[in-house]
C-alpha cells in the first residue's frame, strides 16, 4: 500500500510539472514580435489622384490595416499632375517623417523612378500598386495588364458572336502608361490567333470620358458595323457608352472595359446592360495584397530596395450572368463606415 501511494504522488508531481511546461509552450512568440516589428511604422499612400474609387478604396482597406496594428497612414494627392506626385515623393523621403512604406501609383513608365530609388536608398520600402514601372520596387501589387487584356478581346470577340461584323474598336488611354501599352499588347495576342476579327480603330481617351465619347462618336460614324469596343478603363468607358446610346446602337456594339470591381462603376453597368463584360481587378482583394506585403517587407528585417516580389491579382471577364453577390465592392458603404467613426 504504502508502494502504491508513493508511485501515486510520484504521478501527481510528474503531472504537475508536464502541465507547468504545457502551459509556459503555449505562450506564442508572435504576437509579441508582430507589434514589435510594425507598431508605429508609417506608411504613405501617393495614387494618381484622390478623387476616385481606386484611390479611396485602397486608402480606406490600407488605412484600416495599418491603424489596426499600430501604425500610421497618410495620403498624398496629386490630383493627375505628374508634377505634384514627384513633390510629394520628394517631400516625403527628404522629411524627418519619412515613411517606412512608400505606395505609389505611378502615372507612366519612367516619371518617378529616379525618386523611387532614392526612397529606397534612403530606407523606404516601394510598393507599386497597379501601374507597373522601369523600376525594380520591392513589391508590385495588381494586374498582369497583358493577360488581362487577352481577357478582354476573349470576352470582345464572345460578345461579337461568329455572325458578326467581327469588327473590334479600341479606346486606348495612352502611350505611356503601363496598363495602356501592355493591355494593347494582351489584345493583339488574341486577335492574332482570330485573325478572321480585325481593328477598325484605336484612339486614345488619355483617361477622360468626355475624350472617350468624343473619339468613339467619330469610330462610330467611320465604322457603324462595328460589334465590339474595349475601352481599357471604366473611368472613360461611360463616355463610349454615351456615344454608343448616342447613335442608338445599344443592341449592337458590345462594350468591353476593365475595373476596380466597384459596385456603382462596374456592377450597376453590367446588371443595366450598360457594359457587356468587365475585367475586375477585384480592389478589395488586391488591398488585401498590399496589406500583407507590407507585414511581411516590415518584418522581413531585408534592406528596402533588395526585394523584388510581384502578386498577380486573379481576374476573370465578369458580364451579368456571371454577377454575384460578391462580385463588387461598395465606395458609398466604405464612405458611410468612414463617416460612422
Amino acid at each position: 500500500m504504502k508502494y502504491v501511494k508513493m508511485l501515486m504522488a510520484a504521478a501527481a508531481v510528474l503531472s504537475i510539472s508536464l502541465f507547468s511546461t504545457a502551459s509556459q509552450a503555449q505562450e506564442d512568440p508572435g504576437p509579441a514580435a508582430y507589434s514589435q516589428a510594425l507598431k508605429g511604422k508609417h506608411v504613405m499612400l501617393v495614387p494618381m489622384a484622390m478623387g476616385f474609387d481606386l484611390a479611396q478604396g485602397w486608402s480606406h482597406y490600407i488605412q484600416k490595416e495599418v491603424e489596426s496594428f499600430g501604425g500610421t497612414f497618410e495620403t498624398r494627392d496629386p490630383n493627375w499632375s505628374v508634377e505634384a506626385g514627384a513633390q510629394a515623393i520628394t517631400e516625403a523621403i527628404s522629411s524627418d517623417a519619412r515613411p517606412d512604406v512608400l505606395i505609389v501609383h505611378a502615372p507612366d513608365l519612367n516619371s518617378y523612378a529616379r525618386l523611387l530609388k532614392k526612397a529606397q536608398a534612403a530606407g523606404t520600402y516601394v510598393i507599386l500598386i497597379d501601374n507597373p514601372a522601369n523600376f525594380a520596387a520591392d513589391a508590385f501589387v495588381g494586374s498582369d495588364w497583358d493577360r488581362l487584356g487577352q481577357l478582354e478581346a476573349e470576352a470582345a470577340i464572345k460578345g461579337c458572336g461568329p455572325n458578326s461584323s467581327k469588327k473590334i474598336g479600341l479606346v486606348q488611354g495612352d502611350q505611356v502608361n503601363a496598363s495602356s501599352l501592355y493591355q494593347y499588347a494582351g489584345i493583339m495576342k488574341v486577335l492574332e490567333k482570330n485573325k478572321e476579327f480585325q481593328i477598325v480603330a484605336k484612339p486614345d481617351s488619355n483617361w477622360d470620358a468626355t475624350t472617350s465619347r468624343n473619339v468613339t462618336t467619330t469610330m462610330l460614324q467611320q465604322h457603324p458595323d462595328v460589334c465590339a469596343i474595349i475601352d481599357f478603363w471604366d473611368g472613360d468607358a461611360s463616355g463610349a457608352a454615351a456615344a454608343i446610346r448616342d447613335a442608338k446602337l445599344q443592341d449592337k456594339v458590345f462594350l468591353v472595359t476593365t475595373g476596380g470591381g466597384e459596385k456603382t462603376a462596374d456592377c450597376d453597368t453590367l446588371e443595366n446592360g450598360t457594359y457587356g463584360a468587365v475585367v475586375m481587378t477585384e480592389l478589395h482583394n488586391q488591398s488585401r495584397d498590399i496589406n500583407a506585403i507590407i507585414k511581411f517587407l516590415l518584418q522581413s528585417g531585408q534592406p528596402a530596395g533588395t526585394s523584388k516580389t510581384y502578386i498577380y491579382t486573379l481576374e476573370k471577364a465578369t458580364d451579368k450572368a456571371g454577377l454575384t453577390a460578391n462580385s463588387c465592392w461598395d465606395l458609398k458603404a466604405l464612405q458611410a463606415e468612414a463617416a460612422a467613426k
